[in-house]
């Protein structure tokens, strides 16, 4: 998730930005697809070196995309999966590494937003689908024509949630995916590939940071590496800054407002379900030969230039006649900081501060004056000095009455007049120019004139006018039920007290109260959560220095299928075990109160019920733990497997410098960064496979034959700021095995069975493959050894 509002403010801020993408496609010659080559220079004019990929970003628009037939089935979700980093890998052509980050288990606070955005999208599931039935009753009473209703199972996007057995499919391919590439494309030939799939804690995005943090770090790192971030969330412009890395591009999908989507009902587009009419449809082509299509554009995808960004941000944060020498850098760490009050994926932001209402301008300049006064900045290497905090917290906290004053006459101003042409809104990156006005003053002055008649309108008030009789609304003005009165009215006197008597149940002047939800305001650790629903107000952080204090150190982040216990509504409990699922629906069970079937939902003064509160139940750490207790010893097997935490997957193809040393390797020895473009890590070598030229690799994706691949490596990396290796076999560990010197034996051994590889593909961790002869097989680690050790072992039975 992202910070809402916070791309659109600095695109329209900082314009240049933005650049679009220059994507070369690929071309068909006698019916067969010739493949871009990658090989070549970027068509953008800029060699990048790292591209890392925020893989949900690419996930959940490819398993159920908006503006376009959803895939029939999970295959082709993965080979639209695959086709997508195609797509991504072409433009932006990495020289060095590619990254692949998928959400694993989050921390506890996130896991809370999680919980809201499940429960809420299964509750709009459940009314949308009630909605459908009634509105197809009524018109079919009517007389209207519907198509006759499809029955399809409907695709459950809360299974891209760690655990699921999903997720364990999606990391299989996605191994079998790099495989291929690797094998049989140049342009991947020598880039290094990590996978950090489900089973690694934390999310896509701070996965990322932490790799380049670390590498940032290392003696060896290249200061002038281009780094190239995939990902729609505006968190990841933040999160690029703070690495202080010059060259840092974002690259995301231009936004296009305004797509038609067919209605649930008819399949017609141009209407809204709770508008259709049930008229027939209309002829698609002239032998209706486009019946059942939908009018599909490919996306198209712009960069973010930080770099730029970062231009921008030195001329406004740059402060003159200061009593030390300006730093830019810690100037950004500062502006990062104070973004996360006006939103973030862990806190509920400030009442005061809107990213709409020019919440980060007014902060910029409350921050200049306390620099100035207080003689330094707000942070030092990751430690924030809250006495600057508390001045400006107080500054805002001044300010708020007026704040609240000023959004309400906002709002009853009403949107202003859009008016066309050139001065248009615009989506960003757009190539085609805008059709040119003829006369701009006339066109200015029409503007002027219908923006003053929409507020003379709005102030006389028009419910009872006649001219506005019978008019309907528009969807997006309005919502089918009228909307709650907003007891608290922020904008009248006393709106301190109505909120935390309406929110909190408490009354304004329990000061122990209000410092006790101001110091819970900070993230802590991986179990720490903000237990409540609502913020507190800039001006009630006071005396702040000495709360943020202690932090639980040496937490751990939930299992998870833990997770999913604390995330997933009842409706979801499909992809638990079945002693599990009965726990969110058994009137017995000790922790029903955590899956409610319905649940309120607080506008807090917003217009939309997307923009409300969900009123859920926290979840009690403890008690859910003490309820799992119980269940635990009916995991299977695999699905302990799906419980366990992983680690990072290295790939490099066989022209690889770090092949050989890999494949020789046999300790926990660090990476040479002088083979690996000054990447360093402690590989676990026994979680190694290896296959040698021409071996056949099969697919999960059944659409998807087995394909030859040339070699390649792939192994499990530990980065640590301690790198130390995970517990490895030593040779006693053998003797009894083979009574003589013992020496690991990895790769080619021609005095060994063939064998093949089985129809299962790739496994999961933990397994590995050796080539003996010209094929291979998947063996355990243990049987591994027993095959290098002991002329007695032979493997299992091949496949033809």
């Amino acid at each position: 998730m992202g910070v809402p509002a916070f791309f659109r403010w600095l695109s329209r801020k900082y314009p240049s930005i933005i650049v679009h993408c220059l994507e070369e496609k690929g071309k068909e010659c006698n019916g067969v697809r010739v493949p871009v080559d990658t090989t070549k220079p970027n068509p953008n004019e800029v060699e990048f070196d790292n591209l890392y990929l925020d893989m949900n970003g690419i996930i959940h628009p490819c398993t159920h995309p908006e503006d376009k037939p959803a895939p029939k089935n999970e295959d082709e979700m993965m080979v639209a999966i695959f086709e997508y980093i195609d797509r991504l890998f072409n433009i932006v052509r990495p020289r060095r590494v590619l990254y692949m980050a998928i959400d694993g288990v989050a921390p506890r606070a996130k896991m809370n937003q999680q919980r809201s955005r499940r429960f809420r999208a299964s509750k709009e599931g459940v009314e949308l689908t009630d909605e459908k039935n009634r509105i197809r009753e009524e018109i079919i009473q009517r007389g209207g024509y519907l198509p006759p209703e499809e029955i399809k199972e409907r695709f459950d996007s809360n299974c891209i949630t760690p655990g699921t057995e999903f997720m364990d499919n999606l990391a299989k391919c996605l191994r079998y995916y790099v495989a291929d590439r690797l094998s049989n494309d140049p342009g991947w030939s020598n880039v290094t590939v990590f996978l950090s799939d489900a089973s690694v804690p934390g999310e896509g995005e701070h996965k990322i940071m932490d790799f380049i943090r670390r590498q940032r770090g290392q003696p060896n790192h290249d200061p002038n590496t281009h780094h190239c971030l995939c990902g729609a969330d505006a968190d990841l412009i933040m999160l690029g800054l703070a690495t202080h890395e010059p060259n840092f591009t974002i690259i995301r999908e231009e936004f296009k407002p305004n797509k038609p989507r067919p209605c649930a009902l008819c399949g017609q587009v141009g209407h809204e379900i709770k508008d259709c009419q049930g008229t027939a449809r209309e002829k698609q082509g002239e032998h209706d030969e486009f019946a059942g299509s939908m009018p599909v554009s490919e996306q198209e995808f712009i960069f973010i230039r930080l770099c730029v960004l970062r231009e921008y941000l030195a001329r406004e944060l740059t402060m003159a006649s200061l009593p030390f020498p300006f730093d830019f850098e810690r100037s950004i760490d500062d502006w990062v900081f104070m973004c996360f009050f006006v939103g973030n994926d862990f806190l509920p932001h400030l009442p005061s501060l809107e990213i709409r209402e020019g919440a980060i301008d007014r902060l910029v300049n409350i921050y200049k004056d306390v620099v100035h006064k207080t003689g330094g900045y707000l942070t030092e290497n990751g430690y924030v000095e809250l006495e600057r905090v508390e001045l400006i917290m107080q500054a805002v906290g001044v300010a708020e009455d007026n704040i609240f004053k000023k959004r309400k006459e906002d709002d009853q101003r009403g949107p202003a007049y859009m008016t066309t042409g050139q001065f248009a809104p615009h989506a960003l990156g757009r190539r085609d120019r805008p059709e040119a006005v003829q006369n701009a003053r006339h066109q200015a002055f029409d503007m002027r004139m219908q923006s003053r008649e929409q507020h003379n309108k709005s102030s006389a008030g028009t419910s009872d006018s006649a001219d506005n009789r019978g008019v309907k609304r528009k969807a997006e003005d309005s919502d089918s039920e009228p909307e709650p009165e907003d007891n608290v009215r922020l904008w009248e006197e006393g709106w301190k007290q109505r909120y935390y008597k309406t929110k909190f149940d408490v009354d304004v002047t329990d000061e122990d109260f209000r410092q006790k939800v101001v110091k819970s305001y900070g993230c802590a650790s991986w179990e720490w959560y903000f237990p409540f629903h609502y913020a507190p107000f800039a001006s009630d952080f006071k005396d702040i220095k000495e709360m943020f204090t202690d932090f639980d150190m040496g937490t751990k982040p939930f299992k998870p299928l833990e997770q999913l216990m604390g995330v997933f509504p009842a409706a979801s409990g499909n992809f638990l075990p079945e002693t599990w699922r009965n726990l969110m629906s058994s009137p017995d069970s000790s922790i029903i109160d955590f899956y409610p079937d319905d649940f309120a939902i607080d506008l807090n003064g917003k217009k939309y019920a997307w923009q409300g509160v969900a009123l859920l139940p926290f979840v009690d750490e403890r008690r859910l733990r003490a309820a799992l207790a119980d269940v635990y010893p009916d995991l299977t097997p695999e699905e302990e497997k799906r419980n366990s935490l992983g680690s990072d997957v290295l790939f490099i193809g066989r022209s690889h410098p770090l092949f050989d040393f890999i494949h020789e390797l046999y300790r926990g020895t660090e990476i040479p960064a002088e083979l690996c473009h000054g990447i360093q890590g402690t590989p676990a070598l026994f979680k190694l496979l290896c296959t040698l030229s021409h071996d056949l690799i099969r697919s999960t994706v059944t659409t998807l034959i087995g394909l030859f691949t040339h070699c390649f490596v792939f192994l499990h990396l530990f980065f640590r700021a301690v790198m130390l290796p995970e517990k490895v076999l030593k040779p006693e560990d053998f003797e009894r095995g083979n009574r003589g010197p013992w020496r690991p034996q990895l790769g080619f051994n021609p005095n060994r069975q063939q064998a093949h590889l089985d129809q299962s593909g790739f496994r999961a961790l933990g397994d590995s493959v050796f080539r003996f002869g010209r094929g291979v097989q998947y063996f355990k680690i243990e049987n591994v050894f027993k095959c290098l050790c002991s002329p007695k072992w032979s493997p299992l039975t091949s496949h033809p």
